[in-house]
């Protein structure tokens, strides 16, 4: 079962290349503060503008810098499911420990296209597999009913629920069994996404605060409301304004607010504007983080 506070791996670029050092220091800090696992290669690591050999390399490297400390779930997903596979049987040979796979973008598949494409993602690979329903960027909403099918697979252990709808847990778990893995995509519904039964998070927010982050989850988990309450209130401007334009670019700001990494993203994705960064930082602040807390990593 994975659980707690995942972070969803911004994916650190210098003068158009991926920067290693950056990205290698990113991830003992992550561990260093408590982060329950690592997701490289996801859309937060802006996946669509990486080369296949890029997205390969990057989660070989995640895998042996974390060595085996915490979890680490690809991110392989694709509208081809052909490509899909390739990127999850990559990541399996790597040593990763389950991945990540998005509802195909634009195609706009049937439900039973999803099931075909899960089921032949999932036979391929034989790695545990959590499936990512995100109909704002996918257009279209994997149902409930399709994912209790789907977790009748045995390589099919979960799903990412992008969809800000925690009235969703209850229901899935009621079909799907408590064991099938819940995760929110959103870290503005986590509170609410674990209160309804969810496991965890795959979050943007503790890329800059992976210790608070964790913290809160772990505070819920103990039964701790006060804490939980009052991290949840100061990460909550952090859970908003890191979305206020299109993501990553907010927290790739923050990151290098904090000393993480450069301020560079791949174009189609430009760099936070003004306003955005005047947000970012009274976010920032708010949550108590500042470059004394960075990693030494850029």
């Amino acid at each position: 079962m994975f659980r707690g506070s995942i972070t969803a791996l911004i994916t650190p670029f210098k003068d158009g290349e991926i920067d290693w050092k950056a990205f290698d220091n990113l991830v003992e800090w992550q561990i260093e503060q408590g982060t329950h696992g690592l997701v490289p290669c996801g859309t937060t690591g802006e996946s669509p503008t990486l080369s296949h050999d890029e997205h390969m390399a990057i989660v070989k490297r995640c895998v042996d810098v974390v060595k085996g400390r915490i979890p680490v779930i690809a991110g392989t997903g694709s509208n081809s499911t052909a490509e899909a596979i390739k990127l999850s049987v990559a990541a399996k040979n790597a040593g990763a420990d389950a991945h990540l796979s998005v509802v195909p973008y634009y195609n706009k598949p049937s439900q039973a296209g999803m099931i075909a494409h899960f089921t032949a993602i999932a036979d391929a690979a034989a790695l545990p597999m959590i499936l990512y329903n995100i109909p704002g960027r996918s257009v279209v909403d994997m149902s409930n009913e399709t994912l209790a099918t789907l977790a009748r697979h045995k390589h099919i252990v979960g799903v990412k629920d992008a969809t800000g709808n925690v009235a969703r847990v209850a229901e899935l778990a009621a079909m799907a069994g408590t064991d099938f893995c819940q995760l929110s995509g959103n870290d503005d519904c986590v509170a609410g996404f674990l209160a309804q039964g969810g496991h965890g998070v795959i979050s943007v927010v503790s890329n800059v605060a992976p210790k608070m982050h964790a913290d809160m989850v772990e505070a819920w988990e103990c039964g701790d409301l006060a804490m939980m309450a009052d991290l949840r209130d100061k990460l909550a401007p952090l859970a908003r304004d890191l979305f206020c334009e299109s993501s990553p670019a907010p927290v790739k700001y923050a990151a290098s607010v904090l000393g993480l990494c450069q301020d560079e993203l791949r174009l189609p994705l430009i760099p936070a504007s003004a306003a955005a960064r005047a947000k970012v930082e009274a976010a920032l602040a708010h949550a108590g983080l500042s470059v004394a807390s960075k990693a030494s990593a850029a």
